[in-house]
């Protein structure tokens, strides 16, 4: 049975909902209410098949290429505690993805909402890790699924509501959200490395 809680706080952190809303304000703002809604649904979509690939393929691309999980996982897990450093100390996600403005709806919904935003690096990474097929049933592979998900559908949601949020908690706001997201990314980073030291040392070992 996997823990629903951790697995939502890790995909949460990565894929960062609230980090997103002033992204997609500043991305939609030339739009109508209209086109904005649809702006955030093929965000959704695209992000959501994006880091459904990486669950279904992810591992095997790994195996063809002669990857163990374990040297992935340390790796995955460097990147993802810089990932997280840049989050705390560098530019939050608001700030940098702002910057990355685009004006044709389809090309506004996968950049720099899908990809960056949603479908970040540290959430395609997590995607692959957690649903490892030596360590994860089909069944919590599934359930793990749904976790991402869920955490997508919830950022459609946000972005469904950016206008009334925004004006709430602000860019600043959602700074300083993203920071504290970006603490406890680094703790999930940090068990990564250790768990993926603990497994190669058992593999060489065997």
């Amino acid at each position: 049975m996997i823990d629903v809680l951790a697995i939502f706080i890790t995909f949460f952190a990565v894929i960062d909902p609230i980090g997103t809303i002033p992204v997609f304000i500043a991305v939609t703002d030339q739009y109508d209410p209209k086109e904005k809604r649809r702006i955030a649904l093929l965000a959704s979509v695209f992000s959501a098949g994006i880091l459904l690939f990486f669950v279904v393929v992810g591992e095997l691309i790994l195996k063809a290429l002669s990857i163990p999980l374990p040297a992935f996982q340390i790796s995955g897990g460097i990147v993802l505690f810089l990932f997280a450093l840049n989050m705390i100390f560098g530019d939050s996600k608001p700030e940098e993805e702002i910057k990355l403005l685009k004006k044709d709806q389809r090309e506004t919904a996968i950049f720099p909402l899908a990809v960056p935003s949603i479908a970040s690096p540290g959430a395609m990474l997590a995607a692959v890790l957690l649903t490892e097929n030596a360590l994860f049933s089909i069944w919590e592979q599934a359930q793990t699924v749904l976790v991402m998900l869920s955490v997508i559908l919830l950022a459609y949601v946000l972005m469904l509501m950016a206008g009334w949020i925004n004006k709430l908690i602000g860019s600043s706001g959602a700074s300083v959200v993203s920071r504290i997201m970006g603490l406890l990314l680094s703790s999930v980073a940090t068990t990564n490395i250790l768990t993926g030291l603990s497994e190669y040392y058992d593999l060489l070992k065997g």
